[in-house]
C-alpha cells in the first residue's frame, strides 16, 4: 500500500546526528586538508575541550567548511544548505554527521538536530552569514544567536583566510595545491545577556554583540597572519 505523507510522518522522532560519524568526518578532513594544502592553525586551544560549543566561521569559499572539519580539535556538525545534499554526496554528508538545512523556510528538523548536537555536548558549526560571500561577517542571520542562547553554548569565532587568494592550476575552483590556508580560532564568549530571554529583542541584541565580536576577531586574525 502506498504511504501518504501526513501528521504521523511529520511528528516522527528525529534521529540524532551521529557523533561517531562526525568523528569519521574529522578524520577524513584531516587527511584531505593536510594532504592537499598546508593549513596553519592558530588558537585551537581556545575551543573548550568538552561541552557544547558553536564555531562561527566566515564563509568565502566552499573549502572553508571541510578545512575547519580537518583542523578543529573536536568533531564538528555543520549546518549545510540542502542543495549540497544531492546524489551520493547526500548520504555521505549525513553519514559523517552533517546537518541539512532548508534556508527558504523555518526548518524545524534542522533546528531540532542542531539543538540535539548542543544538548549532547557536541560542536555545532555555523556560517552565520547564511551563504558564501565576502567572508567578512558583514551580514549576520539571527539563527546563530538563537542556537547560542537556546543551547546555552559559548561561541568561538573562526577565521579561515587564504582560500580565495589564488586559483589552482589543475582545479581553478580551488586554491593551489600545497598552498597555505590559515585557520584562526578566537576567544569563546556567551552571546546572551545572562537573562536567558529568547524574545525577538533579546536575540536582535545578541546578534549585534555577536557581529561585533566576530568582526573584531576577523580583523585581528588578518593582522596576525598578514592576510
Amino acid at each position: 500500500m502506498r504511504r501518504h505523507a501526513g501528521r504521523g510522518e511529520a511528528s516522527r522522532p528525529v534521529t540524532p546526528p551521529s557523533q561517531k560519524g562526525a568523528a569519521v568526518g574529522r578524520g577524513i578532513g584531516i587527511g584531505l586538508m593536510y594532504g592537499l594544502w598546508k593549513p596553519r592553525v592558530l588558537g585551537a586551544w581556545r575551543v573548550p575541550s568538552s561541552g557544547p560549543v558553536i564555531l562561527a566561521v566566515n564563509h568565502a569559499h566552499n573549502l572553508d567548511g571541510p578545512m575547519l572539519m580537518g583542523t578543529a580539535p573536536r568533531p564538528v556538525h555543520f549546518l549545510i544548505k540542502k542543495e549540497a545534499f544531492i546524489g551520493p554526496l547526500g548520504p555521505f554528508l549525513e553519514g559523517i554527521g552533517q546537518l541539512k538545512v532548508d534556508r527558504s523556510v523555518p526548518d524545524r528538523t534542522a533546528i531540532t538536530n542542531a539543538l540535539q548536537v548542543l544538548a549532547g555536548g557536541g560542536v555545532l558549526g555555523i556560517f552565520p552569514e547564511g551563504t558564501r560571500g565576502e567572508g567578512d561577517f558583514a551580514s549576520l542571520r539571527a539563527g546563530l544567536a538563537y542556537f547560542a542562547v537556546r543551547g546555552g553554548a559559548p561561541i568561538v569565532p573562526v577565521a579561515v583566510l587564504g582560500s580565495t587568494e589564488r586559483r589552482g592550476r589543475l582545479i581553478r575552483a580551488l586554491p593551489p595545491l600545497r598552498s597555505r590556508v590559515d585557520v584562526v580560532f578566537g576567544d569563546a564568549f556567551m552571546a546572551g545577556d545572562g537573562s536567558g530571554r529568547r524574545t525577538r529583542k533579546a536575540l536582535d541584541d545578541a546578534t549585534v554583540r555577536i557581529q561585533e565580536r566576530l568582526t573584531a576577531h576577523l580583523e585581528n586574525a588578518k593582522r596576525l597572519t598578514g592576510r
